[in-house]
């Protein structure tokens, strides 16, 4: 078994204290947080110990697992792997890319795994689609949320857009040929809604929405490709595809369309499938995939490598909608 320290137990981290006692692989070495009243809170309500120093409580965990905001990810995350502990780090894997390589290569050095936690990855509407998706050409996306009081110290494209950032990036296996952004700041500094446009040397292109100011939550992507068109949603976990099928004379199903594309001699029917959505929690997932990584030595599911590279691109995003809101001014 797996003794895994937790840093950070706000509102995610106690989700995660949650989690991870549900995971048989791990158990809770003890917890760190800053906020001494919510020490005692934490204590009372997981049963699990309060260790008052980091160090300490790296020095007694095998895996470290960081819930804490951004801009301390690297000094925290650095610590670990500089006593050889395993390392999970919650999205954005760290303030700035160049943190991000950096980061890099002490891991290397340090020989140990470390999984980020793009947990979308996880989401069960997402797995039940992959089965589906092959090579799409024209991917949508919407991450919209309403307002909250925690997530607004970063722009809306480190704290929302990057979820679906990974995802595309895990999707389109092709290098981004052009990028193009606009946001606007609307009750932040940063900016709270923005939009980016990926296009892939594939000639796959992405289009991404993401708001912090929206009157309803949504989180949904599209995928569209020849003769398909796949749903996601990761809010409501629900998968649709939307497939066109070839019937070679067969009789068609009177309650769908048939359809005879231009330029073609046969007739192909709709095809709507709706896959089964396993009820799993996402979080819990994700953290037993990294155990089983650690105790069965294979590549964790999210590399920090995968870290680096969406936070890559969420920068190339920020540095053009930064420039369109100082236009703006």
């Amino acid at each position: 078994m797996l003794k895994i320290g937790v840093i950070g137990a706000g509102h995610l981290g106690k989700i995660h204290l949650k989690c991870l006692k549900a995971v048989s692989e791990f158990s809770i070495a003890g917890f760190y947080d800053s906020d001494s009243g919510n020490c005692q809170e934490v204590e009372a309500e997981f049963g699990v110990r309060n260790v008052g120093d980091i160090d300490t409580l790296i020095d007694i965990s095998d895996v470290i697992d960081i819930v804490t905001p951004t801009l301390s990810h690297y000094v925290y995350a650095s610590a670990a792997l500089k006593k050889f502990r395993h390392v999970f780090i919650e999205k954005p894997v760290v303030a700035t890319p160049q943190e991000a390589l950096k980061l890099m290569d002490l891991a290397a050095e340090a020989g140990v795994k470390v999984q980020v936690g793009h947990v979308e990855r996880f989401n069960p509407a997402y797995t039940a689609a992959l089965p589906y998706i092959n090579n799409p050409m024209f991917i949508e996306a919407h991450r919209l949320a309403g307002l909250k009081n925690r997530g607004n110290d970063v722009p809306v494209i480190l704290d929302l857009m990057i979820h679906d950032i990974d995802i595309i990036l895990h999707t389109v296996k092709a290098n981004i040929r052009k990028l193009s952004a606009s946001g606007v700041a609307v009750i932040n500094n940063s900016a709270d809604i923005a939009n980016a446009r990926l296009e892939f040397d594939n000639g796959c292109v992405a289009n991404l929405t993401a708001s912090r100011i929206s009157l309803k939550n949504m989180r949904k992507m599209r995928f569209f490709q020849r003769d398909a068109y796949i749903t996601v949603d990761f809010l409501d976990k629900e998968t649709r595809a939307i497939r066109l099928k070839d019937l070679h004379g067969a009789p068609a199903d009177p309650l769908l369309p048939v359809i005879k594309p231009n330029g073609s001699n046969s007739e192909k029917q709709i095809f709507i499938e709706t896959p089964a959505i396993e009820p799993i929690n996402a979080i819990e997932t994700e953290l037993r995939s990294f155990a089983t990584s650690i105790l069965q030595n294979t590549h964790p599911t999210v590399t920090i490598l995968d870290g680096y590279n969406a936070l890559n691109v969420a920068y190339m995003i920020l540095e053009k909608v930064e420039k369109s809101l100082s236009f703006l001014e």
